[in-house]
Order: structure tokens, then sequence, then C-alpha cells
């Protein structure tokens, strides 16, 4: 845990200074380009925590398929998500050592992710704050796999905003290889194109809540529709729901959107793609009160939240921006004790190289 505590305070700092030493972009009106330099360093810190571990979530159960199985062609024609057996039979042309599997994993996924904030985001330490604190850097080492795929959606956001949805749905075909669930992104590029806070938005909300009334009849339509599929087995899942505070940690940001709603469209002329993403985000996280596995279909949104979250303090006056700051940092501060130390026991950060 201390290594992940460590990790926190320096990615924090890193990415605050690379703030402060950031130059502003004229042709872009409120966008700032942080210190490439000061980013570097919060991100190599980020890969080399990540990608050093020998445990957290699954991490074991892939380090051991990877060291034990020989990825050839007439295996991965025989196994589902082909693209990513395609990754670690190309890695096994290197070393069948599986660190590499987890270190090239968490290069790709951490690269992609600060790439995107770096471009986007406008207080860039909060998003990777907010990162760490919200629990998605922590799954990122539990759900490898479908985080991969989440990194390589996120990556083309920039075609969201050009309404290039012939580009955008070959990012989504290709991270499906990865995990098949982000073909659900191919419908969901229509919808958050949209205005937000439209009629629409309401009716998201609305159905999340008529879902979670009506569960059981929901999840019976569910899986007659997935019957068939590699998921079919999820009607089996019986580890309970999300807690609440989930639902709390990701209806902040929008709760703070919503207040200052039309500053954000001033200041952030493209944001409305952003709040639909998180909106979707927070209704799946609502669902997963009833059932935890639908919380993995958060993923794919919660990532846009990290852009979100990074302008909800430029919508307050100055004499209240520091009060939302601050009262950013230490509540995503308490969730991030809480769910570490409290629910998850203290998670016991094992790696074979950083020693704390």
């Amino acid at each position: 845990m201390t290594v992940l505590w460590v990790n926190l305070a320096l990615v924090y700092c890193f990415s605050f200074f690379a703030r402060y030493f950031s130059k502003p972009i004229i042709m872009r009106g409120s966008f700032i380009r942080p210190n490439k330099f000061l980013v570097f360093c919060a991100m190599t810190t980020l890969i080399l925590v990540s990608g050093l571990r020998n445990n957290i979530g699954d991490t074991f159960a892939y380090m051991h398929s990877y060291a034990t199985l020989n990825f050839s062609w007439e295996m991965i024609k025989s196994e589902k998500d082909i693209g990513f057996n395609i990754y670690q039979m190309f890695l096994q042309n290197f070393s069948h050592d599986p660190q590499l599997l987890i270190f090239v994993t968490a290069l790709i996924t951490n690269l992609l992710i600060v790439l995107v904030l770096y471009k986007y985001a406008r207080m860039f330490e909060l998003s990777l704050f907010v990162y760490i604190t919200g629990g998605m850097f922590l799954t990122s080492m539990n759900g490898i796999r479908q985080f991969l795929a989440a990194a390589i959606v996120f990556a083309a956001t920039k075609y969201i905003f050009e309404g290039n949805w012939k580009k955008y749905i070959l990012i989504i075909l290709l991270a499906s290889t990865v995990h098949q669930t982000a073909l659900i992104l191919i419908p969901i590029y229509f919808i958050v194109r949209k205005e937000a806070w439209s009629k629409q938005t309401y009716i998201l909300l609305v159905c999340a809540v008529l879902i979670v009334i009506g569960f059981n009849q929901f999840m019976d339509a569910l899986f007659a529709v997935i019957e068939n599929s590699q998921y079919s087995e999820y009607k089996n899942f019986s580890e309970g729901g999300a807690n609440i505070l989930r639902v709390i940690v990701y209806a902040v940001p929008i709760i703070l959107a919503y207040l200052g709603k039309d500053r954000l469209r001033e200041l952030f002329p493209k944001s409305d793609p952003v709040v639909n993403m998180s909106i979707l985000g927070l209704v799946f996280m609502i669902i997963s009160t009833q059932n935890w596995i639908f919380a993995r279909f958060s993923i794919y949104f919660g990532l846009y939240q990290l852009i979100l979250i990074s302008w909800v303090v430029k919508l307050f006056t100055e004499k209240d921006r520091k009060l939302i700051y601050y009262g950013i940092l230490i509540f995503y501060l308490v969730y991030y004790y809480y769910e570490c130390v409290v629910s998850l026991a203290g998670v016991g950060y094992g790696s074979n190289f950083i020693k704390l």
C-alpha cells in the first residue's frame, strides 16, 4: 500500500508543476499545454508502478497463462478476443517472462490515457489525481484486458469531437478484438454527439432508475439476448452490487458540470460529448448497484470524467475556485482511503522490482 501512496504523491506533484509551467494555446482559447517533461515524469511513474507489479486483481492469472501457454496461430483461432492473444503471441517472440506482458500493457494503457488528458484536460493534475483516487488506476491493474480496450477507444476521442465516425468505429473494432464489450460504443457514438442536458439526458437517467426498480425483469431480457455469446456466463455472477459511494463519486463531476453548464460550453465548446459520456458512466454505475458486472461497462465512460473534472473548477467565480479545487482533492482522497484501506482491507502491492 505504501507504493500506491507514494505513487499518488509523485504523480500529483509532477502533474501539478506540469500545469504550473504550462503554456496557453492561443488558437484554442482556454486550453493550455502542460510542461512536456513533467508530464513525462508523471506518466513514467504510473507506468513503472503498474508495469512492475506482480499482484492485484487478476494480474496473477494473466501472468500465469502467459508463462504457461504457447500462443500460436492454431490456439488463437480457437480462442475469443483474438487481438489480445495475437498481442501476447507477439510479446512471446521476445520473452516468456510474464512481467513483459504486464509492463507493456501498463505502458500502452497509461500512455494513451495520459496523452488524451495532456491534450484536453484543463487542470491536468486534477485529472491524474482523480484517475488514481477515483479507483481507475487500480482497476487498470485488475481488469487489464478491458482497460486496455478502454484506453484504445479513449485515444480516439478526437474523432468524436471531429464527427469522424468512420475512423472512430475502426478504432472500436480494433479495441473489440481485445475485449468484445467495446462494441457497445458504436451506437453510443451517435448518442453522445448530441447536445448535453437535452431531453435525452434525462431520459437516460430515468431509464437507469427504472432498470434498478425492475432489475430482475431487465436481467431476464438481457441474458435472453446474449444467451449464445461469450458473456452469457455472467448470468451466474452473484457478487452483489456496487457500493453507493461509487455512484456518488461518479455523480460529483456531473453535478458540478451541470451547475456551470453554460460556462462550460464557453470555455470548452466541444464539451457535450465529454458530458454525455460521463452521464452514461453514471447510468451504468447506478445499474451496477444491483449487479457489479455492469460496473465493467462504466470503465469505457469513466475516463471521460477525468477530462470533465479538469474543467469544473474554472466554471466557478475566482473567489470560489480554491474551495472547489481543495474540496475535490479532499473528497477523492477520503474516498481513496476508504476504498483501499477500509473496503479492500488494505491493498497489498507486490513487486520484484519496487520495494518500499
